[in-house]
């Protein structure tokens, strides 16, 4: 069965094609269900003009698919809360050179 842990492990692999940084620890990912085969992702992205969002969405759900007991995924794109460089994990900043 999978967990959370993998999906997010998978997520890791898409990256926002602006900032050379995964979905994951840039804070785009909000939240995660799963409910046996099916996996839903509820994210956002760092601009609501982005215009690649619909190729990072099939990308996470194809990523989504690619875990083995995956058979269903949804994504779904929100707005709210707002995202903020706060949400970054400090690895994200790190790479960025905003912590040492």
């Amino acid at each position: 069965m999978t967990n959370k842990e993998e999906v997010l492990e998978v997520l890791r692999e898409c990256y926002d094609p602006e900032i050379p940084i995964n979905i994951v620890d840039l804070g785009l990912v909000y939240k995660v269900d799963i409910v046996g085969e099916k996996v839903g992702v509820e994210m956002t992205l760092t601009a609501p003009g982005c215009p690649v969002s619909g190729l990072l969405k099939e990308d996470v759900t194809n990523k989504l698919l690619s875990i083995k007991d995956v058979k269903e995924a949804t994504v779904d794109i929100v707005w709210e809360p707002a995202w903020s460089p706060e949400k970054m994990s400090d690895d994200a900043k790190r790479q960025l050179g905003w912590l040492t």
